[in-house]
C-alpha cells in the first residue's frame, strides 16, 4: 500500500490524494460504506460499483460469530466470499467493547464477551483480533483498541488508553498476509493531553495509517471538531487519516477541512431502513411521511441515482408504507448516492481550489 497526495487546499488541511492496496485504488477524502456482517444493507456488490464506492468495510467481531472462519477459510477470504474485489477495510472490534458493554468483561490481555447471538462465551485481544483479519484477508486491518464512552471521566479514560496503546503495540507485532496493512487508533475521549499521547506513542509504532476512533459516541458536534483539531497535526502528513463512525454531511466536510482523509458510517443505510432520505446539500427529508402521498416528483429534483431517475416520492412512500422491500432499498441507494457524490464533489473542489467556498456554501 502507498498513500500520495495529489493536492492541498490553502487556507485549510484539506488534501486530495490515493490509496494504492492490493485490490485496488481508493481516492481521497473517500466515504466507506459499512458492511457489517458481510454486505452493505439492502444493495449488491454490482449496485455499490455503480455508485462509485471503491471500498467498503467488514465487521471482525461479527464476521468471526456468523459465518465465522472456517467458513471463510473455505471461501478463501471475505473478498471471495461476498463477491467484492475491491479494498476492504475490516474494523478490529473495538467498537463492540463499546457497543456491547452489558456483554463483555475487560481484562488486561483483551475481552471476555457473551455473544449477543446465544450468550456464548468468546475472548477476542490484540493477537485474536489480528488474526481474525487476517483471515478475512481485508486490505486495511485496525489495530485492536477499545473504544471509551462518553461522558468519561479523565482517570478511566487514561486507565483505557494506557491499556489501548498496549494492545495496539501488540497488534502491530502481529504477523500480516501480504500486501495487507494496518492502522493505529488514536484514543483519549475528549481530553487534549490523552489525545496527543495517544498520537505520540502510536507514531512511535509506524503504522501504515492512523484513526481517530472514540468520537461520534454522544459527545457535542464542538467537542468532535475540537479533538480533530488537538489529534491531526500530530499525525504523520504522509500517511491516511481516518475518522471513524462519522457521521452527517456536515461533519464530513468540516473534518475534510481538518485534515481527515477516510470516513464510514452507518447513517445512510440505517436511515433509509426508516424511511428518511438525504439530499445533497445535507438535510433530510422523511420520505414515509404522509404529505408524500401525492407527491409526483424525485427525492430529490436533479438528482441521477436510479430511485430519483426511475420514482417518484408518492411510490417510494407507498412501498415503505406496505413494508415492500424495494421502498427501503431505493431509498438505500440514493442515500449512498448523495454520500459518495459529496466525496466525488469534495476531491473536485480540492482540485479546483474551489473548496473554502464549498465549505462556507454547505455550511
Amino acid at each position: 500500500m502507498s498513500f500520495e497526495i495529489l493536492k492541498k487546499c490553502q487556507g485549510t488541511a484539506a488534501r486530495r490524494g490515493v490509496i494504492k492496496t492490493a485490490h485496488g485504488e481508493i481516492n481521497t477524502p473517500v466515504f466507506m460504506p459499512v458492511g457489517t456482517r458481510g454486505s452493505v444493507k439492502a444493495v449488491s456488490p454490482a449496485e455499490l460499483n455503480e455508485l462509485g464506492a471503491e471500498i467498503i468495510l467488514g465487521n471482525t467481531y461479527h464476521l468471526f460469530l456468523r459465518p465465522g472462519m472456517d467458513i471463510i477459510r473455505k471461501a478463501g477470504d471475505l473478498h471471495k466470499f461476498e463477491s467484492w474485489n475491491k479494498p476492504l477495510l475490516t474494523d478490529s472490534g473495538g467498537f463492540q467493547i463499546f457497543s456491547l458493554s452489558s456483554l463483555r468483561k475487560i481484562k488486561e490481555n483483551g475481552v471476555e464477551f457473551a455473544s449477543h447471538i446465544d450468550g456464548t462465551r468468546f475472548f477476542i485481544g490484540p493477537e485474536e483480533s489480528i488474526a481474525i483479519q487476517k483471515t478475512l484477508n481485508s486490505d486495511i486491518v485496525m489495530a485492536f483498541d477499545e473504544c471509551t464512552p462518553y461522558p468519561c471521566s479523565h482517570e478511566d479514560a487514561a486507565k483505557s488508553l494506557r491499556m489501548t496503546t498496549r494492545w495496539e503495540s501488540i497488534s502491530r507485532e502481529q504477523p500480516l498476509n501480504p500486501g495487507q496493512q494496518i492502522f493505529g487508533i488514536v484514543q483519549g475521549s475528549t481530553y487534549k493531553d490523552l489525545r496527543e499521547e495517544s498520537a505520540s506513542e502510536l507514531v512511535k509504532l509506524d503504522f501504515d495509517g492512523y484513526a481517530i476512533g472514540g468520537l461520534s459516541v454522544g459527545e457535542p458536534e464542538d467537542a468532535m471538531y475540537q479533538c480533530l483539531d488537538w489529534t491531526v497535526p500530530f499525525l504523520p502528513e504522509d500517511k491516511p487519516h481516518y475518522l471513524m463512525g462519522v457521521g452527517l454531511p456536515k461533519q464530513i466536510v468540516e473534518a475534510v477541512a481538518r485534515g481527515i482523509d477516510m470516513f464510514d458510517c452507518v447513517l445512510p443505510t440505517r436511515l433509509a431502513r426508516h424511511g428518511t432520505a438525504y439530499l445533497s446539500n445535507g438535510d433530510t427529508l422523511p420520505v414515509k411521511a404522509g404529505r408524500y402521498k401525492e407527491d409526483f416528483s424525485p427525492i430529490e429534483e436533479g438528482c441521477n441515482c436510479y430511485a430519483c431517475k426511475n420514482f417518484t416520492r408518492a411510490y417510494i412512500r407507498h412501498l415503505l408504507s406496505v413494508g415492500e422491500i424495494l421502498g427501503l432499498r431505493l431509498v438505500t441507494l440514493h442515500n449512498l448516492h448523495c454520500y459518495l457524490s459529496l466525496m466525488a464533489k469534495i476531491r473536485t473542489h480540492i482540485e479546483n481550489e474551489t473548496f473554502t467556498e464549498f465549505r462556507a456554501s454547505f455550511a
